[in-house]
């Protein structure tokens, strides 16, 4: 089983990914993870990546496709996988989709998490963080029990600069800007689209509809 999870800032992608891993007991791997194990293992990968990122350079699309190819070559992954973040770009996801016909993988299931812009500025600019404790709240989906004010520790809760509205658009100009070729280049057969606008659970129970069915339909897993 693999699955390569799609959605905006502020979608829910991270809840579903971790729904989704523990309920196919697969491994969900984000690009950032990849780095960090392949920087900590001490791989020429990894020193390759490290050593770009900390001059703030950007990974080549060779460098990331190796890291995925090491990552996933792992015993963890024997069963499946989901990626988070990966592939960024169409040529990413040109040498994935060789990859998985090289090792004769299943064919991926591509998930995206579809959520209209003004929803997402909805949700993101209710975002309030405690500027001492660190947690996140929000204003409509999980408020404080005192508005504005942290339940820990009484601290005033403040806005982050990336939360704010025209932070936010800009955000989300740049996933569509980034993503809508990836999704057009898998095409409506591979891409099945989710309704994130509802609740996480009933998000939930829609997405593992759609790994199932996928699976069902194509024979595989």
């Amino acid at each position: 089983m693999i699955l390569l999870l799609f959605g905006p800032p502020g979608c829910g992608k991270g809840t579903q990914a971790a729904y989704l891993a523990e309920r196919f007991n697969i491994p969900a791997i984000s690009t950032g993870e990849m780095f960090r194990a392949e920087c900590k293992a001490g791989t020429e990968l990894g020193k390759a990546a490290c050593s770009i990122l900390s001059s703030g350079g950007l990974v080549s699309d060779e460098l990331v496709n190796g890291i995925v190819a090491s990552r996933i070559a792992r015993p963890d992954c024997k069963d499946g996988f989901l990626l988070d973040g990966y592939p960024r770009t169409v040529p990413q996801a040109i040498q994935f989709s060789a990859l998985v016909r090289e090792r004769a993988l299943p064919l991926p299931v591509v998930i995206h998490l579809d959520v209209p812009d003004e929803a997402l500025v909805t949700r993101l600019t209710a975002r309030r963080q405690c500027p001492q404790c660190n947690h996140i709240y929000n204003a409509i989906l999980q408020p404080p029990r005192v508005a504005g004010v942290c339940d820990k520790d009484g601290a005033a809760l403040i806005t982050r600069d990336d939360d704010r509205e025209e932070v936010v658009r800009r955000r989300l100009r740049a996933y569509d800007e980034l993503t809508g070729p990836i999704l057009k280049w898998f095409g409506p057969s591979v891409v099945r689209s989710v309704d994130g606008t509802r609740t996480a659970d009933e998000v939930a129970r829609a997405v593992e509809r759609v790994v199932l069915d996928a699976y069902c339909t194509v024979g595989v897993g």
